[in-house]
């Protein structure tokens, strides 16, 4: 008997094999992070990158900001989505990822497009102080910090810009709970979530049950 993450793994193979192409630079990518001892499997999927990529390109974005990086994987597909004087600022905790994604980019022949900024994520959000807002936020780092990444993304994407929040594990649901009582009574923003199965079970955007898509209002 087939369970139901066979299933779902069954299903995005499936649908893969039509809307999305072999792609040799992103398997080096993941094959890379791996090697490093890095849990790529912690990675956005092959379908979930997409999705990011064609968000990014249905809004003209020029400007990202990734929260949480890993191994570039997902920063690859959102850079390709830019144009040549585009720019994602990737934020990620320790020298180790970030050796990582500066070489996946680099065979990925985008590291004029994405600058690594080594830290705390948090800490880091607080020291940028872009003269240019972003257009676009996506956040997929520590859980337990869900909230604190979401209120200094408001500061640091324009208005009527996008916030992408990936979704969290079942045993760190505190962090999504937080964020959600945060925005339940925020007026500055339209959100709502995303649930999906697939390659990665039960999931949002990454390794849990929902991701969460905020706009932020144009101010009148």
């Amino acid at each position: 008997m087939v369970n139901s993450a066979e299933l779902w793994t069954r299903s995005d193979a499936y649908y893969n094999s039509f809307l999305i192409k072999p792609d040799p630079v992103l398997e080096a990518v993941q094959e890379n992070t791996k090697q490093k001892g890095i849990n790529y499997e912690a990675a956005v999927s092959p379908a979930q990158g997409k999705l990011l990529n064609l968000l990014l390109l249905s809004i003209g974005a020029k400007r990202v900001l990734e929260v949480g990086s890993l191994g570039g994987y997902s920063a690859i597909w959102m850079a390709r989505a830019l144009p040549n004087d585009g720019e994602v600022v990737a934020l990620e905790v320790g020298p180790l990822h970030a050796q990582a994604i500066e070489e996946n980019l680099k065979n990925a022949g985008l590291a004029s497009k994405v600058k690594v900024v080594v830290g705390p994520a948090h800490a880091s959000m607080l020291a940028l102080h872009p003269e240019t807002p972003f257009d676009f936020v996506f956040i997929d780092a520590d859980k337990q910090n869900n909230k604190n990444y979401f209120v200094e993304a408001k500061w640091l994407v324009k208005k009527g810009g996008t916030i992408v929040h990936g979704s969290s594990h079942r045993d760190r649901i505190e962090g999504v709970r937080a964020l959600l009582h945060y925005i339940k009574d925020d007026a500055e923003v339209e959100a709502t979530t995303i649930h999906t199965v697939g390659e990665k079970g039960f999931d949002g955007f990454l390794n849990s049950s929902a991701s969460a898509i905020f706009n932020l209002k144009v101010e009148p």
